[in-house]
């Protein structure tokens, strides 16, 4: 049974950093591309991270600036997002995702509409 489960979402401060993992289970990472996204209430899905599963190599938005990183341990078969310097714009849902696409740039709108595999979602809020 195929599955991604996130994990370690919750509230904290303004300025804070915080890493979210997704554990995959019923697939390999060796086959897929992965990513990460979220969704802020009343406003469209967005992806904020993903990783190529030819070169490992990594993309994100211009508007993080450099904010966030993806990475993966396909040895627990476990993808992460380490967040830092959060605010309250980085209030959302957070949700990881893979698909055998193997690779795309977050940049591309509706990306998320293409990728078959996601988690649950884990909230994260940024608040004082």
């Amino acid at each position: 049974q195929v599955q991604l489960v996130e994990s370690g979402g919750g509230s904290v401060q303004p300025g804070s950093s915080l890493t979210l993992s997704c554990r995959v289970s019923g697939f390999t990472l060796d086959d897929y591309g992965i990513g990460w996204f979220r969704q802020a209430p009343g406003k469209e899905r967005e992806a904020v991270a993903s990783m190529s599963v030819f070169d490992d190599s990594t993309s994100y938005p211009d508007f993080l600036k450099g904010r966030f990183i993806i990475s993966r341990d396909k040895a627990k078969d476990t993808i992460y997002l380490q967040m830092n310097s959060l605010t309250p714009e980085d209030t959302a849902v957070y949700y990881c995702a893979a698909d055998r696409l193997g690779s795309w740039h977050p940049e591309v709108p509706g990306v998320w509409k293409h990728l078959t595999l996601w988690g649950q979602g884990t909230l994260v809020t940024v608040s004082s």
